[in-house]
């Protein structure tokens, strides 16, 4: 279904988490976020970018994921982020698959808070995570035609063990591929 989110797409708690095989829904996600008692929104999206390290003239990233786990790891993600941080409006976690084409996006984080710091904080909390645990694949395919797949460089790890080590990016240690 091209431009919705797919598969259980889920509203528990204040949080919508996902997986899309068209756009991700950036407008709707942060006025969905937008709450009367939360003073601030956090918006993280991830694009697709012309290079890679030496690699020039990407124009477009195939995403693949393990759809079964990625749901609830994304939901775990935010549970574990409701609890670090209990005053959280509300949270959108989404990543999209398929062919994502040049300069849109293809992962997505909301948060909703009180105040900035939480939001930016859990915000940062939960695309690190994301990054750690759940198992979404891509491969670059480049103006020449050529494609590659793209190593992560980690395994996947269980979403408990990657929220526990996770730090903040000034705190040393941190957590940040």
């Amino acid at each position: 279904m091209n431009g919705q989110i797919c598969g259980p797409e889920e509203l528990v708690e204040d949080f919508r988490v996902g997986l899309t095989h068209g756009r991700v829904p950036v407008s709707e996600m942060i006025e969905w976020a937008t709450v009367p008692t939360c003073g601030a929104v956090v918006m993280f999206t991830g694009t697709v970018r012309d290079h890679n390290g030496d690699r020039v003239g990407i124009v477009d990233i195939d995403y693949e994921a393990f759809d079964r786990l990625v749901e609830p790891r994304l939901r775990q993600i935010a549970i574990s982020a409701r609890e670090r941080w209990p005053s959280l409006g509300r949270l959108a976690l989404l990543h999209r698959v398929g062919q994502v084409p040049l300069g849109e996006a293809s992962v997505l984080v909301v948060v909703s808070a009180p105040h900035r710091g939480e939001a930016f904080s859990a915000g940062r909390f939960c695309i690190d995570v994301i990054k750690e645990c759940v198992p979404v694949w891509k491969r670059e395919r480049g103006a020449d035609g050529t494609s590659a797949w793209v190593p992560t460089g980690q395994l996947i790890e269980d979403v408990t063990t990657a929220a526990r080590r996770w730090r903040p990016a000034d705190e040393p240690e941190a957590v940040t591929r």
